[in-house]
């Protein structure tokens, strides 16, 4: 994901995996939840949006919230506990980077040992 300084309802939507009315929604239901609107209206999200909406999908999706319950634990939380979740966020996005490095490694590698097979091959035909 490229870092920019605000993103679309949909990009948002595509990052966190959820459909845009669904982001609309939890906007109606948690007032913490407000990004900005451009000049012509439209909803701008910044990384602490995002992260927000990603720490309320967990609650909600993961941990099985009820609205009500997740906007009193957005009442309740400390900073630490948005910060922990933050930098497990951090930690899935790491591993999951290396895990397509690994398979490009894997594939470039690959591909030189055919190559090096294909050359090995046109020697014995000359």
């Amino acid at each position: 994901m490229i870092k920019k300084l605000y993103y679309s309802i949909g990009e948002v939507a595509k990052i966190v995996d959820i459909k845009p009315h669904v982001l609309r929604y939890w906007e109606s239901e948690f007032s913490i939840l407000s990004p900005s609107k451009n000049r012509a209206g439209n909803r701008v999200y910044r990384e602490k949006d995002i992260l927000l909406v990603k720490f309320i999908k967990n609650l909600l999706y993961k941990k099985k919230f009820t609205i009500e319950g997740a906007k009193q634990k957005l009442k309740d939380i400390k900073k630490e506990e948005l910060i922990k979740f933050e930098q497990n966020e951090n930690q899935e996005n790491t591993s999951k980077k290396s895990e397509k490095e690994k398979y490009s490694e894997t594939m470039t590698k690959l591909k030189h040992g055919l190559n090096d097979i294909l050359e090995l091959l046109n020697t014995w035909e000359s």
